[in-house]
């Protein structure tokens, strides 16, 4: 069986997919001028439900305070856009390390991210009232 360490970064990796799924697929319908504008949008749209149903995913099956929960996912989106988004979809588009994690808007949907874990896992943990 999968401790629950384990269990909450393969639960992290799948809202990271979900998120870079929806911001690469958001340049191939052009509704905006801007289409790097219009991803982020997209992304901070797409966060939204894709948290949530990592999260549920996880408290589906195993027990983390969700502070923890929510910081496990933050540092692994971060990490894997580091290590994957960054070379593979920035860099040869002419983007950059510094560019990236230079974005204020990076770090909104960031917080955005870690919030919405927080306060759905903490939703999905409280005991029920009868």
């Amino acid at each position: 069986m999968i401790n629950k360490n384990v269990f909450s970064i393969l639960c992290a990796i799948v809202v990271w997919v979900l998120g870079v799924s929806f911001y690469l697929l958001s340049f191939y319908l052009p509704l905006l001028e801007n289409p790097e504008l219009q991803s982020n949008i997209v992304l901070v749209l797409a966060i939204i439900p894709s948290a949530c149903f990592g999260t549920y995913l996880f408290y589906k099956n195993r027990y983390m305070k969700p502070a923890a929960l929510a910081l496990t996912f933050v540092a692994v989106a971060t990490l894997l856009d580091a290590l994957i988004t960054v070379p593979v979809f920035i860099i040869p588009h002419g983007g950059s390390y510094l560019e990236f994690f230079g974005d204020p808007m990076f770090y909104t949907i960031l917080v955005e991210f870690y919030f919405i874990v927080l306060y759905y896992g903490t939703h999905l943990t409280k005991p029920l009232k009868a």
